[in-house]
């Protein structure tokens, strides 16, 4: 059995590193008024931990002293109206990166700003884009130079919107800043095509609407000066390649209207950001890391919850949820006027949280509300919205204690909310709004609200589970402390693997660098259908190959056979009538989104990424939505619908697969003594089975009922090795221990993969067997879960000896016997964890890795 807790760390480090940055924001802001009480955050940090039951889930507490900034002077060719501008809004001069930035910019120089949050990236880029702006307005058409903001979701397009509008009201119309999105009413898009010279808009309309129609946009790309990518570190994977393809359809088209736009990107820090700017955009820009803004203290804490009476599958022991645990501490924070974000990564874990402090408040007297009188409470009513499924194994929450959909009195709780992707445009937006303006006091979201949005004033970040990536981490914890105040961050571990061992190895946290973001844009399965977009939008030539990459002549061969394209003197070109460019989903949700309809009105809740049905919206699942609770009745696949009824089960529901795996082609090769480390083309055939009904809250599995899906297939790639008989003797694994082993083996490294490559374990796979069709040896894979693969299997073979060496000492040290969550046990396994022999893996492990190169 394992110890409660490890004794709470204190430690305080100078802010050297890059990832430790956080600062204040400089750029405009509305700040809401701040109450005195909310303290400091150490105190805050105390008051949490105060009595027995607390203090020992604190493994770690990194304190992050505060940093003076550096100021430095604007280029001498930004106009001086735009100076002014900035001066109104409080800033009389800016952070030496700033002035850096933009006069690289002015120069013609694309560039990366990788700084901390809230270090004022967003005017880096805004300065010397209005000032061009305001010259191009000065032409005979007023639209003599353009600009194009590209965001990955639309709540920071529509808070980006906000913040320019207010930097540029002194400057008349001389800039004139629209949103082009899907929540753009028609009416109004015909002007912003016409007449806006900044504007607002996401990869996904740029994919769908404006490249497809670019003869309509030809006086704005033929003006284009500036694109702007900011958060450029959330496109990664398969999302990030095949934006790296849209911007080379972007650069294309402008180069037909004569125009090279500079790129501005923004990002987190990160390892290597021009590298990966270079292979988003084409274009090789200039470095700027150096983070010259002030920040206050961060009190950064490592969390872990108490052990439960219960027992687990297989009798293993079971921690209190992170979900139940970020709930309590939001209730309690709430309850203390301390604003904060509860991060939470499925979308029905932030509705589940919302829904448990609210009912907790509720039982509180009624604060006195700051904000002008009459306002309405956020939060306080649940009709409407959409939930589109996590990427995760297909865990929904229900509801037994407290009960969803209770009529909630209109104290402290109504001014808790939750926010995430799917809601309908109105909803986000009233959410941004509140939280914006303070009549938010709590708000449990998903990383939809991890990135620049303005959230300025808020005293607490509670991250409910590891992100992912270090970069996210931070992004998360830097939400907070934004006003320059002092913050506290809190890290609230997850019972699986990766979570346990950061929080009892706190330098991997504060102590390594952040990851490098990896992507792939010459991933086949990418490349192909922009290549068909980008020949419907001009006629492709060999002159574009370069462009494109070296894959580009042998794909349009393909193309050809599939009658997808025919070539023409001047080029290939698009032969069908329906679109290019619908041919792929960006998103890579794998098909045509499922509406979630409910059964009894017909009234659309909203919908679930095509890949995640399967696993989120089966027949018997619990599905959240606004505070309320629905059952998914019918799942019908042909129509893309699943029907639910709203109701209170007691229960969560966890969907249970089944995997195989064939190997298509082996692309590298590494020998580990006699063993082999490999890395190629694999074919994954995977069909959920059935699901689990676990009790809400505690975990406890209450049944497993059948389920009639078809199997689904993917082409993708894997890293995986292979062990001969003399070192399964050597390492004492006899026939009856070998699969779970093997098993156990993989579980461990699929968990640990994440902080070796910018994955999370839901983008990832594996499977384990004893003996291996293809390989005749026993083997473990895995593999990227997207068609194509992208680049996680791939930085997996890169780093095996590490990866592994990590997976080997996460299993030797939790303190369990025969293996749990923290170290062994997925929550996606289609085996129900069985077999599985946490001693065997260890020592199968050290043998694998004795002649690892």
């Amino acid at each position: 059995m394992r110890s409660l807790s490890a004794s709470p760390v204190t430690h305080s480090v100078p802010m050297a590193n890059e990832q430790h940055t956080r600062s204040a924001s400089v750029c405009p802001r509305v700040e809401p008024q701040r109450s005195a009480s909310r303290g400091d955050p150490r105190d805050v940090l105390a008051r949490l931990t105060r009595g027995p039951d607390r203090a020992g889930r604190v493994t770690h507490t990194e304190h992050l002293p505060p940093r003076n900034g550096r100021h430095a002077e604007w280029p001498d060719r930004i106009r001086p109206e735009v100076i002014d501008a900035v001066q109104q809004t409080g800033i009389d001069r800016p952070w030496e990166h700033q002035a850096r930035a933009a006069a690289h910019a002015l120069d013609g120089d694309s560039v990366i700003i990788a700084t901390g949050t809230a270090s004022g990236k967003s005017l880096s880029y805004l300065v010397p884009v209005l000032s061009t702006l305001l010259d191009g307005s000065e032409a005979p058409n007023g639209r003599g130079a353009t600009a194009l903001y590209l965001s990955p979701t639309k709540a920071l397009a529509a808070d980006q919107r906000r913040a320019v509008t207010h930097l540029a009201t002194p400057l008349g119309t001389g800039v004139r800043a629209a949103v082009f999105d899907g929540d753009t009413p028609v009416e109004e898009r015909e002007w912003v095509r016409l007449y806006a010279n900044y504007v607002l808009t996401n990869p996904d309309m740029l994919h769908r609407g404006l490249l497809p129609g670019h003869s309509r946009w030809s006086s704005f790309l033929r003006a284009l000066r500036y694109v702007v990518v900011d958060e450029c570190h959330t496109y990664r994977g398969v999302f990030g390649s095949h934006v790296a393809q849209v911007l080379r359809r972007l650069r294309r088209v402008c180069a037909r209207y004569g125009s090279e736009p500079v790129f501005l990107l923004a990002s987190a820090t990160a390892a290597a950001p021009g590298e990966g700017a270079a292979r988003l955009t084409g274009v090789r820009p200039v470095e700027i890391t150096e983070d010259t803004s002030p920040r206050g203290e961060t009190v950064f804490a490592l969390w872990e919850p108490p052990l439960t009476e219960l027992e687990g599958e297989r009798g293993a022991p079971v921690r209190r949820t992170a979900t139940a645990e970020a709930a309590e501490l939001l209730t309690d924070l709430a309850a203390q006027e301390v604003r904060t974000v509860a991060f939470v990564r499925s979308r029905r874990g932030a509705e589940l949280i919302s829904l448990i402090a609210q009912d907790r408040l509720a039982a509180l007297p009624a604060p006195r509300r700051p904000g002008p009188a009459g306002s309405p409470a956020p939060g306080a009513a649940h009709d409407t919205g959409a939930t589109p499924g996590s990427r995760g194994a297909g865990e929904s929450h229900g509801a037994g204690d407290p009960v969803p959909g209770a009529k909630r009195p209109a104290g402290l709780s109504a001014r808790i909310a939750a926010y995430r992707g799917g809601y309908l445009p109105e909803e986000r937006r009233a959410l941004e709004r509140a939280l914006h303006t303070g009549e938010l006091l709590g708000l449990a979201a998903t990383n939809a609200l991890e990135l620049g949005i303005d959230i300025s004033g808020l005293d607490a970040v509670l991250i409910t589970g590891y992100p992912g990536t270090r970069a996210s981490l931070w992004q998360q914890a830097g939400r907070a402390g934004r006003a320059g105040q002092g913050a506290l961050a809190i890290m609230i571990a997850r019972d699986e693997p990766l979570d346990t061992y950061l929080v009892h190895h706190p330098e991997s946290v504060f102590h390594t660098p952040v990851e490098s973001t990896v992507l792939d844009p010459h991933n086949p399965y990418v490349l192909a259908p922009h290549l068909c977009a980008a020949a419907a939008e001009l006629p492709l030539t060999e002159s574009d190959f370069a462009l494109f990459g070296p894959e580009t002549p042998e794909l349009l061969g393909k193309l050809e056979e599939r009658k997808l394209l025919r070539r023409r003197s001047s080029g290939w070109h698009w032969t069908r009538k329906e679109r290019a460019a619908d041919l792929t989903d960006i998103r890579g949700s794998g098909g045509k989104p499922v509406q979630v309809v409910e059964e009894g009105t017909g009234r659309l809740l909203g919908t679930v990424d095509a890949g995640a049905a399967h696993t989120t919206v089966h027949e018997g699942a619990v599905h959240l939505h606004q505070g309320r609770t629905y059952v998914v009745r019918r799942l019908d696949l042909e129509d893309s619908a699943a029907l639910v009824e709203e109701a209170s089960p007691p229960w969560t529901t966890m969907a249970r697969d089944t995997t195989s795996l064939a190997v298509l082609k082996t692309e590298a090769e590494r020998p580990w003594g006699e063993a082999r480390l490999c890395f190629g083309s694999v074919e994954v055939t995977n069909q959920v089975v059935s699901y689990l009904r676990r009790r809400l809250l505690t975990g406890e599995v209450l049944g497993e009922t059948k389920l009639d899906l078809p199997p689904r297939t993917l082409r993708t790639r894997a890293v995986w090795w292979t062990v001969t008989e003399d070192q399964l003797d050597a390492a004492r694994i006899d026939p009856e221990i070998l699969a779970g082993s093997l098993h156990a083996a993989e579980h461990a490294a699929i968990g640990m993969l994440p902080l070796f490559a910018t994955c999370d374990r839901w983008d990832i796979g594996g499977v384990s067997i004893a003996l291996h069709p293809d390989t005749l040896l026993p083997t473990v894979f895995v593999y990227d879960g997207q068609p194509g693969g992208a680049g996680f299997a791939e930085r997996a073979f890169h780093t095996a000896r590490g990866w592994l060496t990590a997976t080997r000492d996460a299993i030797a040290a939790c303190e369990c016997e025969a293996g749990c969550p923290s170290c062994i046990q997925s929550p996606k396994c289609g085996n129900a964890n069985d077999p599985l022999h946490k001693r065997g893996a260890v020592r199968l492990l050290t043998e694998l890795l004795r002649s690892a190169t």
